[in-house]
């Protein structure tokens, strides 16, 4: 036999016997698991110990046991041990998030307690994962030469706090360390990880609150091997790039988003010459890039990054390794590169949330790209056809920018793999061909407001894989084929809104759905009774339609799963039935501007889960039910426009403490406002205008704290809903609210907006009493309206104070006395009418009413002053002049007895003088003989010496 057939004979026997002596060397032996080895007793009675200091709810350890089917810790639930020598190699007790309807969308089903020192016993230890358990800000324990052979170490999120690192940094043998979404700001040796862990390949220390290390050690003895770090979400400063410096060629990955990073990059990092993967998106880096620019092309500027100075794109992708590049977040500006020097190896690119302009360059140059997203930018424009030589894209988001034109079959002819293709919210059009057939399957089809009209696209039957579908505003009107209807088992999320659709819906019930689904159709032109929508529906939204009829077809809805329900600004009629009440997860009911009629039935008490109710436009009757204070997390309530009546509710402000907008306008509620409601710290918007509420206003108003808080957009209520979880992505949608607001005279539909406002509208009711101090104390209220009352007494001195009042309405009462001075203050009043009162006296000076015509002091006789034209008498000019000396109450006092003595003395002259003339003949005759002799004289002096300087002017 020769010593070639010889050599082939024995290779089988050499590579198993190299692969069993690969696999002893790591711990494991396969061949071991006939000779049952179980774990040594040592080591059990630690893992045992150790679960004694744990809390475990949900019975994840409930394999671990002494009895004599659970002696065997190697069968534990997470626990793996060596199959050679039975020693546990490896504790993974990660908690395993997952979707639940019952725990508003999770289970929480951590582990928590303390780890106990008793897991030190585990000394072969290679693998720890104990990832999403929740161990209440205690210590690790102090590792003190034990779990040497530990590999993996991966405490994401568990709760923890480390003062020092040091127990980690005695862990030599360490690849892999996440100590992510712990609490570090007392750790000051954190870099010291970069420095005794030569082996570490991987370091994820995101959202750790590291300190910032103003002089960070020198690497001299630093890692030996290419490392991937992440030190996302902390506050760090440009201090930190000093510890990267020795170690730039062997870093591969380096995660820096959200770091609030300042200054400029220093050179090293045109030294990164093995990176892959670059994460500076969301940060404030103050400077930019200038320094480290090569062959720059064009000049972009970065944030959410604030880059200064300028950056060059075509500087990052000359990277001859750099493969994913995200720069997404940031204040990016100008146009985007042309050309590189060398077409781009990048596999992923995001430059999404900047302000980039101008046209798309040659996408043939990014022929790598498998991710691209440059959504939410000002990119103009046609899209070129280069799109389609891009074979490897797999997801395109451009969405939210300015492109134009036509997208035809040529746009995506090579771009079969393409599974999300967004390009939603631009001024594109869809100019394919009726039978044209993708060569993409896509899972995510986002093209709301692109022109996919006038017909329904045909195209979307070849699509069988999507879970997400959103065409709304598309421009498609006429009915729905119904081959649509067999959608695919795995959707998400169905979006055909503002669209004009049309036609009877028929029965979805029988469609199989595997996840659970947020459906809106609204804004179309449906009509017909409501059909049976599938069972695990979680939103439906089906507002502004031509619906009619009983919502008796949604009782058939038995699975309890639904979240949000919609169906306002339809033609829907009847009771509520109690099926309505049996939806125990329901967080939004919006039932506004339907024919609805009756009571509000007592089991709405039972939606605990209840956050928005909104009954607007209908015509129910009735008291408000008691049951309804059990809904405590109520914060939007709206049951304006309808015919309930009796009084208002003192528990409102006892129970629903959350309420953040409560509007019962237009109703017929009597009696008082109850005290109570001054409970309602949260409440920005209290409409109780238009009922027949009597009595005062409460002096308590002052209680309302919310409304001396500055708004925010996002203070008002919104609902995000959970549709479906995969890989710890959660994937869903939101309710915003709306609502209409009285505001300058007139009502608008207001939405994210609604949380700027802080408004008080108690109009058209028939209250009595005084205007209470205490309201100009709501620093921030933005509009108040006490019109259409009975309101008596003056208007609040301090109503200066409302510094941020932009609307004032006072019309229609009966106060009186003098418009005060402190409203020419009120700085962003921009719309006011004090108009049929009876106030007096001259409107204050000041540009800022002299704004406002005469309308808006109408019906107040007394009133003078611009801008009316009823001039003010002179005295009530005098006594508006200010007195010179500063000294008001001893100069008024002065100009009494002044002005006293000044009449006196004319009056004793007057007649002592004339009266005498008028009685006494002789004296009379004598004294008009005097004026004659005065006047000859002043005559002849006159005539003299006028001769005189007539004969001097001559000579």
């Amino acid at each position: 036999m020769s010593g070639k057939s010889r050599f082939f004979q024995i290779l089988p026997i050499v590579f198993v016997g190299l692969c069993q002596t690969i696999t002893v060397a790591n711990g494991f032996n396969p061949s071991a698991e006939g000779e049952n080895i179980r774990c040594r007793d040592k080591e059990r009675q630690a893992l045992l110990t150790f679960k004694q200091s744990l809390v475990d709810n949900s019975g994840r350890l409930s394999s671990w046991g002494s009895e004599n089917g659970k002696k065997d810790c190697c069968l534990w639930r997470g626990v793996r041990c060596s199959h050679r020598t039975g020693h546990v190699v490896m504790l993974d007790l990660h908690h395993p998030l997952t979707f639940d309807d019952e725990f508003d969308g999770f289970v929480n089903s951590s582990l928590r307690g303390k780890i106990n020192p008793s897991l030190l016993e585990l000394r072969y230890l290679r693998y720890l994962d104990l990832t999403y358990n929740d161990f209440g800000g205690t210590q690790f324990p102090n590792i003190n030469g034990s779990l040497s052979k530990l590999r993996h170490l991966d405490l994401h999120d568990t709760g923890l706090s480390f003062t020092t690192l040091n127990q980690i940094l005695n862990l030599s043998s360490l690849r892999y360390l996440d100590l992510s979404s712990n609490n570090l700001n007392g750790a000051k040796d954190w870099p010291q990880l970069l420095i005794k862990l030569p082996y570490l390949e991987h370091l994820r220390l995101a959202g750790c609150s590291l300190p910032i290390i103003s002089s960070p050690p020198s690497l001299t003895n630093s890692t030996s091997s290419r490392i991937s770090i992440d030190l996302s979400l902390n506050y760090l400063t440009s201090s930190m790039y000093p510890l990267l410096f020795n170690i730039t060629s062997k870093i591969v990955d380096l995660t820096l988003q959200s770091t609030l990073l300042e200054g400029s990059i220093p050179d090293f990092f045109r030294n990164l010459v093995s990176l892959e993967h670059l994460d500076l998106s969301d940060n404030e880096l103050g400077a930019g890039l200038s320094g480290c620019i090569q062959n720059s092309l064009e000049i972009l500027s970065l944030p959410w990054n604030r880059f200064q100075n300028s950056f060059s794109l075509s500087y990052v992708t000359g990277f001859s390794s750099l493969r994913e590049l995200d720069l997404s977040g940031n204040r990016l500006n100008g146009s985007f590169p042309t050309s590189f020097k060398q077409p781009s190896k990048l596999t992923s690119l995001s430059l999404s949330d900047n302000q980039l302009t101008g046209p798309l360059p040659d996408l043939t140059q990014f022929s790598s790209l498998k991710y691209l997203d440059i959504g939410h930018n000002r990119f103009n424009g046609t899209v070129t056809e280069s799109l389609g030589c891009l074979p490897e894209l797999e997801h395109l988001d451009a969405s939210w920018n300015s492109l134009e034109g036509a997208i035809s079959e040529e746009h995506f002819e090579n771009l079969s793999k393409l599974h999300t293709l967004d390009l939603s919210f631009n001024l594109l059009t869809f100019n394919v061909s009726s039978g044209w057939i993708p060569p993409f399957q896509l899972n995510q089809i986002h093209l709301s407001f692109c022109n996919l009209g006038p017909h329904f696209p045909k195209w979307l039957h070849t699509q069988r894989s999507f879970q997400d579908l959103d065409i709304s505003g598309a421009g498609i009107s006429g009915t729905i084929p119904d081959w649509f209807w067999d959608l695919p088992t795995y959707l998400i999320f169905l979006n055909l809104s503002h669209n004009q659709m049309t036609g009877m819906l028929s029965d979805l019930s029988p469609v199989k759905l595997l996840t659970f689904i947020g459906i809106d159709l609204s804004s179309n032109l449906f009509e017909g009774p409501l059909p049976v929508f599938p069972y695990n529906v979680t939103k439906l939204i089906l507002a502004k339609n031509r619906f009619s009829g009983s919502v008796s077809p949604l009782c058939k809805n038995t699975a309890g799963v639904l979240r949000s329900l919609d169906l306002s600004d339809n033609s829907l009629d009847g009771v509520l039935p109690d099926c309505f009440f049996h939806w125990q997860d329901i967080v939004v009911l919006n039932l506004a501007n339907n024919n609805f009629s009756g009571v509000i039935p007592t089991a709405v008490g039972s939606l605990l889960s209840l956050e928005t109710i909104k009954l607007h436009g209908n015509s129910f009757s009735g008291g408000l039910p008691s049951s309804l204070k059990n809904c405590s997390r109520l914060k939007f309530v709206d049951l304006s426009e309808n015919m309930f009546s009796g009084s208002v509710p003192a528990w409102v402000g006892e129970n629903l403490s959350s309420l953040i907008f409560l509007s019962l306008q237009g109703n017929e509620f009597n009696g008082r406002i109850p005290s109570n409601l001054c409970q309602l710290a949260n409440i920005r918007i209290l409409d109780l205008s238009q009922n027949f509420l009597s009595g005062a206003i409460p002096s308590c108003l002052d209680n309302l704290t919310a409304m001396v808080q500055k708004g925010d957009s996002n203070d008002i209520t919104e609902d995000i809903y959970v549709s479906s979880m995969q890989a710890y992505i959660f994937f869903g949608g939101h309710y915003i609210e709306k609502a209409m607001v009285r505001w300058k005279g007139k009502e608008y539909e207001y939405e994210r907006s609604l949380g700027l406002f802080r408004i008080i509208d108690l109009a058209g009711n028939k209250l009595v009493g005084e205007i209470p101090d205490e309201i100009t104390r709501l620093a921030e209220l933005v509009v108040l309206n006490l019109s259409g009352n009975n309101l008596v007494g003056s208007i609040p001195e301090k109503i200066g104070q409302l510094k941020q009042l932009e609307s004032l309405d006072l019309s229609t009462n009966q106060l009186s006395g003098q418009i005060p001075t402190s409203m020419a203050d009120l700085s962003f009043l921009s719309y006011l009418n004090l108009s049929y009162n009876n106030l007096s006296g001259k409107i204050p000076p000041g540009t800022q009413l002299l704004t406002f015509g005469a309308s808006a002091f109408v019906g107040n006789q007394a009133l003078c002053g611009l801008p009316i034209s009823q001039q003010c008498p002179r005295n009530d000019t005098l006594q508006d002049q200010p007195p010179d000396d500063g000294h008001t109450e001893d100069g008024d006092e002065f100009s009494k007895w002044f002005y006293a003595g000044m009449g006196i003395g004319f009056f004793t002259a007057f007649w002592g003088v004339f009266g005498s003339l008028l009685l006494k003949t002789s004296w009379r005759h004598a004294y008009f003989r005097l004026l004659d002799d005065w006047k000859d004289s002043l005559y002849v002096t006159f005539i003299l010496w006028w001769a005189r300087l007539e004969r001097k002017f001559k000579s």
